[in-house]
This record gives C-alpha cells, sequence and structure tokens, in this order.
C-alpha cells in the first residue's frame, strides 16, 4: 500500500506510539497516508479510538511476527481539510 511517511514506535508503550502518530500526522497534508508499526498491543485500541475521535481513517492494520514479536502496522490517512 502506498504511504507518504513511515513512523517506527516499536519498543514503545503507550502513550507514545498515538503521541508519536498524532505528530507525524500534523506534519503531512490532508489525505496524506502515514505507515506506523507499533508493538505494544494497547497500540490497536489507541490508534482505532484515536482514529475515531480525530476523524483520519485507518486504511488497514496488519499484524505480523518479527523474530518472536508481535508488530501491528497501521496504514492511516491523514483526514481531509
Amino acid at each position: 500500500m502506498h504511504f507518504d511517511q513511515e513512523l517506527n514506535t516499536r519498543g514503545l508503550k503507550c502513550p507514545l506510539p498515538i503521541l508519536r502518530c498524532k505528530k507525524a500526522l500534523s506534519e503531512l497534508s490532508a489525505s496524506q497516508v502515514l505507515k506506523a508499526y507499533a508493538t505494544d498491543p494497547g497500540a490497536v485500541k489507541d490508534f482505532q479510538a484515536f482514529c475515531k475521535q480525530t476523524g483520519h481513517v485507518m486504511l488497514s492494520l496488519e499484524e505480523i511476527k518479527e523474530d518472536e514479536i508481535t508488530v501491528y502496522i497501521f496504514h492511516i490517512q491523514k483526514k481531509a481539510a
């Protein structure tokens, strides 16, 4: 999937993944896509709630294994202006 910026929050615990996501999205233009990586299981619900509250769109959520660690990959589209 196409993305305009990548954000790595692997190893960070709540609330840091969401705070970094919010900052990264603020640097994007409307409708651009952020690809974010997280390892905190709580990030899934946090990112879903964040998108619902802010109007950004979660285009996809993928779960993969990297060396026995679950990594969550989010594609989030910044809301239109």
